[in-house]
Parts: C-alpha cells; structure tokens; sequence
C-alpha cells in the first residue's frame, strides 16, 4: 500500500481502490488533494498486474464534497481559469484511462465531487448518495468539466436544472436521470464496486482499452469520422494474442486467458 496525506491506494488483486481520505473535510478536492490523485493514476497506469480501478471517500458521508472553498474566495479571472483548467486536464485523464475506472459514490458527491464522479467510466451510488452542482450558489459555475459532462449523461434539461438551481438530487434521481448506473444499500456498495471491477479487471486488457478510447475520443467527432476510429481500433485489436486466444477460447468452449498482448 502506498503512502499518501490525503488519499489511500490499496490494491486488491487486479484491482485498485483509490480513496479519497479526508472525512473531517467530507474529502473536499484541495489542490493536494487532487495532485495525490494524479500521482495515484500514475502507479496504476504503471503497475501492469493491475487492471482496473475502483474511487471512492473515506467515512459514511461524502464522496467528495466538492472543491476547497477557501482556495476558491481569493481567484480573479486569470488564477480562476488555471485552477479550472488544472482540475480538467485531471478529471480529462481519467476519463481517458485505459483501464476501467468505477466511482464508489459513498455519499455527498457536490461541485468537484459530482465532477470527478462523471469522469469515471462507471458510477455506482449508495442509496444514501447525493449528487450537485452547487456553484451557483457561490457565484460561480462548475469548473472541472462538470456543465459539459452533466449534460452529456444526463441530457440538456436535467443539467440546466441541476446547474441553475444548485440543487441537490438523490441517488434514486440520479439513476433516473443517467447521472449514476446502479444504486445499492450503503453496505453493500463496496462490495458490488470491487466485484464489478474484478469483472472488469478480467476482460481482455487491450479491447477494454480500445473501448474506452472509442468512447473517450470518438464522442467529440462526427459520427462518419468516430466510426472510422472505431474501425481503426478493431484492426488494431484484431492483430493481438489477446483477439487470438478470445476467439479459439470461444470456438473452443473455454474461459479465455488473456494476457494483455
């Protein structure tokens, strides 16, 4: 396990849980807080046993609690669109991650929070979750991509109600709306997360790679230039062993064993 201040990193087989480690401050998104985080991405994108990732807060009440007020009050133009730009150029790689990540959304998921949650590839919630975007209400809008991937998963109108009212909705809205996959009992919420992610974990490296590059990539495209890229990618997936030992494990009645190659 390695060592950080605010975050934890444990790793669970071909799975690792990244934990958002400040409960006194429901694990609110501080400038250290996210550079932890970005340092925790980089030993799992270099750590080749491990295949898939799993976010999540510390303590029963928050998931992430949004950004740090106080490093907010003091921003003028120029330092409020590099701090905005800095937690996009984040929230921007993980969502581009090449191995699956599943956000763990254990309670309060607001401004920041609700941010890094929609840049997960998958997000289970506890029924006890909360999602928003508060900012207005500060005077401000959301930062870290949260007004252009809100409306992208949860379609235009729920996302302006969202945005202009600064209200909160609750998980079970949340799944209404697209905003989250699944809901579950407070209890249980770790354990589908990490069973969900070891289902994930054990699917073909590379495919699952290229499937979130497709997504990722190919959203911001036309749809004759996506399908394109998409074509690319299945070419390059069909050269690997991985394609190879897929397709004779099903000819041949068998679990496959891929190796990421």
């Amino acid at each position: 396990m390695s060592e950080f201040k605010n975050i934890t990193l444990e790793k669970k087989g071909a799975v690792c849980v990244i934990t958002l480690n400040r409960p006194e401050k429901l694990n609110a998104l501080d400038r250290a807080t996210l550079r932890e985080l970005g340092e925790a991405f980089d030993e799992v994108e270099g750590d080749e046993a491990l295949h898939a990732v799993v976010v999540t807060g510390a303590g029963p009440k928050a998931f992430a609690a949004g950004a740090d007020i106080t490093e907010i009050a003091g921003l003028g133009a120029e330092a409020g669109k590099a701090f905005a730009l800095y937690g996009q150029g984040l929230f921007r790689r993980i969502e581009r991650f090449l191995k699956p990540v599943v956000a763990a959304v254990n309670g309060f998921a607001l401004g920041g929070g609700c941010e890094l949650a929609m840049a997960c590839h998958v997000r289970l919630a506890s029924e006890t979750a909360w999602f928003g975007q508060p900012e207005i209400n500060l005077g401000i809008i959301p930062g870290y991509g949260g007004t252009q991937r809100l409306s992208r998963l949860a379609g235009r109108a729920a996302a302006l109600e969202m945005l202009l009212t600064g209200d909160r909705v609750s998980a079970a809205r949340a799944r209404e709306i697209g905003l989250v996959n699944a809901v579950f009992a407070q209890e249980k919420l770790m354990g589908e997360a990490l069973s969900l992610a070891e289902k994930l974990a054990a699917k073909a490296p590379l495919a699952a790679a290229y499937c979130i590059e497709a997504v990722a990539y190919g959203s911001d495209m036309p749809l004759e230039e996506a399908c394109y890229y998409e074509a690319t990618l299945f070419g390059l997936a069909c050269a690997t062993e991985d394609k190879k030992e897929g397709t004779a494990a099903f000819l041949e009645k068998r679990a496959a064993r891929f190796k990421g190659r």
